[in-house]
């Protein structure tokens, strides 16, 4: 079922007064995909913009932030933590993204964690879009969620 429909089909925002405030944790992921050169650039300093991954990971945590400004039905929550980890991988490569987001609430953390992770691998583009325009963001999903009545979801 669609919470976020009445019985009309209209859209509206879920209300979560009846719910219990339990604590609340959701991990989300992605990657934004780079030549090695440009990866270069963004680990050793060399991007005109500045500090890619200082930036970045802080553009993450602002994006959490304000994510019930940004997703129209979304309830505006006291969060308690978020942490945004960058990753360098030469593998891929690019640089992965983790964000991590906890409160304690009526309703749950995921589109924050979601929305640190597309802020931050936005912020990377923009911070090296003068060496490569053909950057790749991709990958974004939930990982793991805690609490709330639907309990923990790990993805397979």
């Amino acid at each position: 079922m669609l919470t976020h429909f009445d019985g009309k089909g209209q859209a509206h925002m879920v209300d979560v007064s009846d719910k219990d405030v339990t604590s609340r944790t959701a991990v989300a992921q992605g990657e934004v995909r780079m030549s090695a050169a440009t990866l270069a650039l963004a680990t050793d300093g060399g991007a005109k913009k500045g500090d890619v991954l200082g930036v970045a990971r802080l553009a993450g945590i602002m994006g959490a932030k304000r994510t019930a400004d940004l997703i129209p039905l979304c309830h505006p929550l006291p969060i308690t933590k978020v942490a945004v980890e960058l990753t360098p991988d030469t593998d891929l490569p690019g640089i992965r993204i983790t964000a991590t987001v906890r409160t304690t609430g009526q309703t749950g953390v995921e589109m924050e964690a979601l929305t640190a992770v597309s802020v931050a691998a936005l912020t990377i583009y923009d911070m090296l879009k003068a060496a490569e325009k053909g950057m790749e963001i991709g990958a974004i999903r939930l990982v793991r969620k805690e609490g709330g009545k639907s309990g923990r979801y790990e993805a397979p």
